[in-house]
Order: structure tokens, then C-alpha cells, then sequence
């Protein structure tokens, strides 16, 4: 073969790699590209949800702070989530001011109390956690990190039979 018929095959070749990598579905480098961030799962996700304080709801602080969602940590490091918010599908919404240590976990309650490392408190008078709701996470740019239903939602339209939904279910 001559030099020239073989400068001919390399370029149709390398043409042709060209081509084959272009036509690679756009997430295939990793990447969201309607979003141009890398796309990856966070380490901040939600855990047990108590929705429906247990016994007789009657509206007391005690009953408000029985009703609590968890976020969890399941990373080495710890993770600011200032600004995050957890909002109910009413949209009343809680916004962090915390920084949640590596593998460690917060509770976060509807009624009134005084924050700890465990335990932060939204402050609220009124229930906000219902028998039929979604728990969503949101990190600071409002992207959507982790929700949780439960009641008519994935479930086929069947209540969890109680009113305490671990972190595994309905995902």
C-alpha cells in the first residue's frame, strides 16, 4: 500500500472514531448536561419519616414535635446545608442552618423546641406531615436531592398501615 492510500485509511479511520464518539448518548461522560454539573447521588438523603403523631392528635407542642422527618448524612464528610429546605406537598417548607457531621443524623420536628446536634425544630403550631404526603429535600440551588411518599402515592394507593415509614421503603 502506498504512503499516500495509507494517510487516506488513518484519516478515514480516525474520522470515523470521531463520529462513533458523538453519537454517544450525552450522559454517557457523567455529566447532566441540562444541568452541566456532574450528576451523582448526594450523601444527604431522608430517612424514617413519623408522619401523624402517634395517638390522639390534639395540637399540644408535644404532640407536633412526635410527627419528625430524618436526614441523614451516610458520608465520611460533614455537609452544610445551609439553605437546604424540606418541604411537604403544601409546600410549607423548612430551611436548614446546620452542618450535618459525616455519618450522623438530624431530626427534624414540626412543633416548637430548642435545636441540638440530634434534633431541630421547625417551629411550627399546626401538623404538617399528613397520612398521604411527600417529604422533599431540596439542596440550596433548589435541585431535588431525595423524596419520600407515602399513602396514595407509590404504594398502589394503600396507606403504610401505621404511621411510621422507614428510610428504605417507597424509594
Amino acid at each position: 500500500m502506498s504512503r499516500s492510500a495509507r494517510r487516506i485509511t488513518a484519516t478515514v479511520l480516525a474520522s470515523g472514531a470521531l463520529l462513533a464518539a458523538a453519537a454517544l448518548p450525552a450522559t454517557a461522560d457523567g455529566r447532566d448536561h441540562g444541568q452541566n454539573r456532574p450528576a451523582q447521588r448526594s450523601a444527604v438523603v431522608l430517612g424514617e419519616i413519623q408522619y401523624e403523631s402517634p395517638g390522639r392528635d390534639n395540637g399540644s407542642n408535644r404532640s407536633l414535635n412526635a410527627e419528625w422527618v430524618t436526614v441523614t448524612n451516610t458520608g465520611r464528610r460533614a455537609v452544610n446545608l445551609r439553605g437546604w429546605t424540606l418541604t411537604d406537598e403544601s409546600r410549607r417548607t423548612y430551611e436548614f442552618d446546620l452542618r450535618l457531621p459525616g455519618r450522623s443524623s438530624v431530626r427534624v420536628h414540626t412543633g416548637v423546641g430548642r435545636d441540638s446536634r440530634h434534633d431541630v425544630y421547625q417551629n411550627r403550631r399546626h401538623y404538617v406531615w399528613d397520612s398521604k404526603d411527600t417529604a422533599t429535600l431540596r439542596d440550596r440551588r433548589g435541585h431535588r436531592v431525595d423524596s419520600e411518599s407515602w399513602g396514595r402515592h407509590r404504594d398502589g394507593g394503600h396507606n403504610n398501615g401505621g404511621h411510621h415509614r422507614g428510610g428504605g421503603d417507597n424509594r
